[in-house]
């Protein structure tokens, strides 16, 4: 299989473009700032182009009085902390940060596609094989991001971007936790997608990232997530006993995913490996991994 830490991007100038964001001191002034990309809590995200070698990113702007008031500067310095170790084709790449007096500037790679929660809004739902080349997508990240002792917590259609060919990127690594223990009570990520453990209180661990992709799965075929209630109290008890409804659109194979990844107990969820190895996974999936890049000369 390829290796993802030597995962290189389709053109050469977007490999220039890596090393000298990755290298260099920057500012406001290497760039020529584009149309807005999306509008969040504490700023705004830009289509930029890098002046000196023409090409094209995102550039994420928050606003530091925002992020004082709401605490979560902690957050913001895990998310760069992270993010900026993970290097590989499903993971929205971090090239590099910078500030002034009132903002904070992230450089991220540029998704063409947009979100996921966008799409998944604009057809209603995924077919079969649309859904299952995600699911291997990002098992795949995921199995990459807990080998790092990485736990992402917060999957969900909004947090995921769509490449060039359309692949799937895991972005915002906000609620992330490198996790030596692999062991933590905080309450966090968005409620349709809380894993029992965590609405529980008791200790959870990269498992909690299964239930999410196994919720993801559910939602991108049927539209919506499958404990999704008018109130709060009736999806933690929807999510606590497990109460799976499947409609007559999931197919056999789907349905046997999603039962194997929702269980209530974490060590009984099926493993990423055995995601990707999953007979309606494989057979459906049309991933397509980038080109591995010629060996340099010396």
């Amino acid at each position: 299989s390829q290796n993802k830490e030597n995962y290189v991007p389709r053109s050469y100038l977007h490999t220039l473009t890596i090393d000298m964001l990755s290298a260099r001191k920057l500012s406001l002034d290497d760039f020529d700032i584009g149309r807005p990309l999306g509008k969040g809590k504490f700023g705004n995200v830009y289509l930029a182009k890098v002046k000196k070698v023409d090409a094209i990113v995102a550039l994420k702007v928050l606003f530091k009085s925002q992020m004082e008031k709401e605490s979560v500067e902690h957050q913001l310095r895990r998310e760069i902390e992270i993010q900026s170790h993970l290097k590989h084709p499903n993971i929205l790449r971090f090239y590099n940060y910078f500030h002034d007096q009132k903002r904070v500037f992230l450089v991220l790679e540029y998704a063409p596609r947009g979100e996921m929660y966008k799409e998944l809004q604009r057809c209603g739902r995924f077919d079969d094989q649309r859904t299952a080349t995600y699911m291997e997508e990002i098992s795949d990240a995921l199995l990459y991001c807990h080998e790092k002792k990485v736990i992402h917590r917060d999957i969900k259609p909004e947090n995921l971007l769509l490449g060039y060919r359309g692949e799937l990127k895991i972005a915002d690594f906000g609620w992330s936790v490198h996790a030596p223990s692999l062991r933590r009570r905080t309450m966090c990520g968005t409620l349709d997608y809380l894993p029992p453990e965590m609405i529980e209180g008791h200790t959870h661990s990269e498992k909690v990232d299964l239930w999410c992709i196994g919720v993801l799965c559910y939602e991108c075929l049927v539209g919506n997530p499958p404990f999704e209630t008018a109130s709060h109290s009736e999806t933690y008890k929807r999510i606590t006993k497990v109460d799976l409804k499947f409609p007559k659109v999931i197919s056999d194979g789907a349905r046997d995913l999603i039962s194997k990844l929702l269980r209530h107990s974490p060590t009984d969820r099926l493993s990423l490996k055995s995601v990707i190895d999953h007979p309606w996974v494989s057979s459906n999936s049309r991933r397509v991994l980038p080109p591995v890049p010629p060996a340099k000369k010396c």
